[in-house]
C-alpha cells in the first residue's frame, strides 16, 4: 500500500492532472479494500466449511449411537422373550427392528443431505470469491507494473535527455 502512495506522489509531481490522480488513487484504494474484504470472506467461508464437516461427523455419530440403541433394545427384547425366540432366529428379523432402523436412517439422511448442500454452497462461494480476488490482485499488479514502467521511462528520459 505504501508503494502505491509513493507512486501516487510521483505521478502527482510528474503529470499535474489532479483528477486523473485522484481517480487512480481511489481505484487502487477501493481495490485494496475489496481484496481485504474478499480475503476475510474466504477465511470465514473456510471456517463455515469446517463447521459443516464437523456437523456431518456429529450427525453420523448420532446415527451410529441411535442404531446401537435400537439394536440393544431389540436384542434385550429378543433375549428376554421366549415367544420371540421361537418365532425368529435373530432379533434383526423382528419387523419393528427394521422399521425403526429405516426411520432413524431416513431422518439422519435428510440432515446429512442438508449439511452436504450447505457445504457445496460454501464451496461455490469460496470459488466465486477466490476468482474475484485473483482478478483484483491482477489489477493491482498491473497498476504497479504500469507505474513502475512510467518511473523507469522517466528515469531513462532524464538520463538520455
Amino acid at each position: 500500500y505504501r508503494l502505491f502512495i509513493f507512486f501516487y506522489i510521483y505521478v502527482s509531481k510528474k503529470d499535474g492532472d489532479k483528477m486523473a490522480e485522484a481517480n487512480l488513487m481511489l481505484m487502487i484504494q477501493q481495490s485494496i479494500e475489496r481484496r481485504n474484504q474478499l480475503q476475510l470472506d474466504i477465511s470465514n467461508f473456510h471456517a463455515q466449511k469446517n463447521l459443516a464437516a464437523y456437523a456431518q461427523a456429529d450427525t453420523n455419530s448420532i446415527l451410529s449411537s441411535e442404531k446401537a440403541a435400537i439394536r440393544d433394545k431389540f436384542k434385550n427384547l429378543y433375549n428376554n422373550s421366549p415367544e420371540l425366540q421361537e418365532e425368529y432366529t435373530d432379533y434383526t428379523e423382528i419387523t419393528e427392528y427394521e422399521e425403526e432402523i429405516d426411520k432413524i436412517t431416513a431422518q439422519i439422511q435428510d440432515e446429512l443431505e442438508r449439511l452436504s448442500a450447505w457445504e457445496t454452497s460454501i464451496d461455490a462461494q469460496i470459488t466465486t470469491s477466490s476468482a474475484e480476488l485473483e482478478e483484483i490482485n491482477a489489477y493491482l499488479q498491473s497498476y504497479q507494473q504500469m507505474m513502475t514502467s512510467n518511473i523507469q521511462e522517466d528515469y531513462n528520459f532524464g538520463i538520455g535527455g
